[in-house]
C-alpha cells in the first residue's frame, strides 16, 4: 500500500518527480507480484506516457519500450527511446504495432473521448497480450485533483469556488483537461470490447482490499485510482 506515502508527498512537494517516480515504482512492483513478465522478451507500449517514469522503469527492467503521448513530456533520460507522437481520441490505432503488455496510466479522465480508446485498445496488442489501465474517476477523494475537495459541489461549479476561497493556481479544468468518469461508465466500456476479457479490477494503490472496487456506488467515491487488468482474446 503507498496511498499514505503518495498524500504525503504531494503535501509536502506537490506533483514533483518523485511523486510520480513513486507510482512508477509501485506499478512495476504490482506487475512483478502478479506474475507478469518483464524482460528482454517484453515488448512495452506506454500510452500516454507522460513524464515517461513508468516506461522507464520497465526498460531497467530490460523490456524493449516504445513510449507514446500526443506530445513530448519525457524527462531527459529517457529521451533516447523510442518515442511516437500519438492522439489517443482520434489517432488510427494500427500504425503503433502490437505488444505484449499496454500500459495507460492516469490518462482516461484528461481525454474527451475515453470510449475511442477503449474501443480500439486491442488493436495494440498481440494474442493474449494485456492491458494495465488505470484512472482517477470523478467521485474519488482525488476527484478534483488540485481543487480537491471542491469537486463534490459538480464539475460545473467546484472549481470555480476553489478560485474564489483558495485563489491557488490550478492546471485542471472541467470538461478542458479534466473530464468526469467513473468506474462504472468505465467497466462497460471495456466489457462491450470483445476482444478482452477483464482479468482483475481493484483499486490501484490499495491492491491489499480488492473487494471495494467490486461494490456498485461505493467503490465510486472510496477508490481513489481504478485498475483494470485485461488479457486480449487468444
Amino acid at each position: 500500500m503507498i496511498l499514505h506515502k503518495l498524500v504525503y508527498r504531494y503535501l509536502k512537494y506537490g506533483d514533483d518527480p518523485g511523486f510520480y517516480m513513486l507510482q512508477a515504482l509501485d506499478t512495476v512492483r504490482w506487475l512483478e507480484r502478479s506474475s507478469i513478465e518483464l524482460g528482454d522478451g517484453t515488448s512495452v507500449l506506454d500510452l500516454g506516457c507522460g513524464h515517461g517514469m513508468i516506461g522507464g522503469e520497465l526498460a531497467r527492467k530490460g523490456c524493449r519500450v516504445v513510449f507514446a503521448d500526443v506530445e513530448n513530456s519525457l524527462l531527459p533520460e529517457y529521451r533516447g527511446y523510442d518515442y511516437r507522437e500519438f492522439d489517443v481520441e482520434s489517432g488510427d490505432y494500427g500504425e503503433l504495432g502490437e505488444y505484449d503488455l499496454v500500459v495507460c496510466s492516469n490518462l482516461l479522465e484528461h481525454i474527451r473521448r475515453p470510449e475511442h480508446l477503449i474501443t480500439n485498445v486491442h488493436r495494440l496488442l498481440k494474442s493474449g497480450g494485456l492491458l494495465y489501465l488505470s484512472w482517477v474517476n470523478w467521485l474519488s477523494p482525488w476527484g478534483g485533483h488540485e481543487f480537491t475537495p471542491f469537486h463534490y459541489l459538480g464539475p460545473r461549479y467546484g472549481h470555480l469556488v476553489f478560485d474564489k476561497l483558495v485563489r491557488h493556481p490550478r492546471t485542471h479544468t472541467p470538461y478542458v483537461t479534466l473530464f468526469p468518469t467513473s468506474i462504472g461508465g468505465i467497466l462497460r466500456m471495456v466489457q462491450a470490447n470483445q476482444c478482452l476479457e477483464i482479468l482483475r479490477v481493484l483499486p490501484r494503490y490499495t491492491p491489499e482490499v480488492p473487494f471495494i472496487a467490486r461494490v456498485p456506488i461505493i467503490r465510486e467515491f472510496l477508490t481513489m485510482n481504478c485498475l483494470i487488468l485485461a488479457e486480449r482474446d487468444r
